[in-house]
């Protein structure tokens, strides 16, 4: 893969974590950047749920990132970009569906779809599909305090994976994140292939690709102004003004979300279709 490196601006440097894993795992960061390219292919179109809005520039914002999600997951087969994987990577997650463990926030059911775009976008099984993120204070387990609050660290929360069944699809539960200084709010995301999977994890495999996960900014600002979010009292970045999502040409992570109830308090389901090539 070729393409333009990318980094988070407020964090260049990679710092010692606490999460379990293979001692015997070599780290591989992929720091790629650039837009995604249409091939050709057919696959469902995701549902789409936006905030209501109450003026012309908040509908025009909910227009715009739902016009982003719809074009990334409908009809076309998308090669997502390859972005950094950031400063708060750690290596051996944790294979579970559920990666809540004890922390605050709005549920996320997260539906994936991973597509070989080397294989005329044939379903990817087998492989395993990597994320994590903050919490609502905007802190990665493995890392807290990096972003101004201290609690508890046991280097796995918030943090996991699944693999792919026969029709590339894996389903990941989490909340939604907080947010930290000169980022906007996202999630990032790794896929794997040929790995080994032990107990409760795994090892070896190749990383076909690193990428970020992004979120409808109007539904975004209500749950930031929400409690337990409203907390974290850190400066927001907008999506708009989002380094890596704009610049990185990383608008091909943006989430198309269904409410899961009458609130935002109640959850959303998050889905999308992951196109990678194993080429």
């Amino acid at each position: 893969m070729t393409g333009n490196a990318a980094h988070d601006s407020e964090h260049s440097e990679q710092r010692p974590g606490t999460h379990r894993r293979d001692p015997g795992m070599r780290r591989r960061r992929v720091l790629i950047g650039g837009g995604g390219v249409a091939v050709a292919g057919g696959l469902a179109v995701a549902g789409i749920a936006s905030a209501d809005t109450t003026t012309e520039e908040s509908e025009a914002s909910t227009t715009a990132a739902t016009e982003a999600a719809a074009s990334a997951n409908a009809g076309v087969c998308v090669l997502n970009a390859e972005v950094t994987e950031g400063p708060y990577s750690l290596e051996g997650a944790l294979v579970r569906e559920d990666i809540r463990e004890d922390k605050e926030g709005f549920e996320v059911r997260y539906t994936f779809t991973v597509v070989d775009t080397a294989n005329d976008c044939a379903p990817l099984a087998d492989a395993l599909v990597e994320i994590w993120h903050c919490d609502h204070l905007g802190e990665y387990s493995g890392f807290v305090g990096g972003n101004g609050h201290q609690e508890e660290d046991n280097g796995t929360f918030l943090r996991g994976g699944q693999m792919t069944d026969d029709s590339g699809q894996c389903d990941i539960t989490s909340i939604w994140p907080g947010h930290y200084v000169s980022r906007a709010v996202h999630v990032h995301m790794r896929v794997h292939t040929d790995v080994t999977l032990t107990d409760d994890s795994y090892t070896g495999g190749e990383i076909v690709h690193t990428g970020q996960l992004f979120f409808d900014p109007d539904i975004n600002t209500e749950i930031q102004a929400t409690s337990p979010y409203s907390e974290n009292t850190t400066r927001e970045t907008r999506l708009a003004d989002d380094g890596i999502y704009d610049d990185g040409g990383a608008s091909s992570g943006l989430l198309a979300l269904t409410a899961l109830g009458d609130s935002v308090s109640d959850g959303y389901k998050a889905t999308l279709t992951v196109g990678v090539s194993t080429a």
